[in-house]
């Protein structure tokens, strides 16, 4: 049996997606996503809230173009990909090491909350996109019953697949 290394973070950008070139063209981006947890003090009853930074590095081509186009700082995403460490030296010559999230090949994912313009949706437009829009808002009774008949679908697809 193999380990799997699959990362899935849901966060906001902290800035707007930066986009370098190589020096044969292919495009690499850099996304920096902060990952909120909101609790509230036992002791005190006092809410706390602690956010972490994760690096994303976007190697696909496809993804980055997305990125440069459509996203800015605030934008929500969900980023799915793989825990990556890589060594390189600082100016003085020591060795530092990053330990980041990359997006690259077919099982890279980057998938936009919000709307392009990044303000949430109103109405779903895509299924596969914004189904995650709605995880967090109170559903009406015909939107959930219609979430769970589309889930049926999709776990009977995946039966069938196999």
């Amino acid at each position: 049996m193999s380990d799997l290394n699959q990362v899935t973070v849901t966060g906001r950008l902290g800035a707007d997606p930066e986009i370098r070139r190589t020096q044969d063209g292919r495009p690499i981006g850099n996304l920096r996503v902060a990952v909120s947890q909101n609790w509230r003090d036992k002791n005190s009853g006092e809410r706390k809230e602690r956010t972490e930074w994760v690096p994303v590095v976007v190697y696909s081509e496809g993804l980055c173009k997305i990125a440069e186009q459509y996203l800015r700082k605030g934008s929500r995403v969900l980023i799915q990909g793989e825990w990556k460490t890589r060594k390189w030296a600082d100016q003085s010559g020591n060795d530092r090491y990053t330990t980041e999230v990359t997006l690259q090949g077919f099982d890279a994912k980057l998938i936009m909350l919000d709307g392009p313009s990044g303000e949430r949706q109103s109405k779903p437009q895509q299924r596969d996109q914004s189904s995650y829009d709605d995880y967090d808002e109170p559903k009406g009774q015909g939107q959930a019953a219609n979430f769970s008949r589309d889930l049926d679908d999709d776990i009977r697809f995946m039966m069938e697949w196999r």
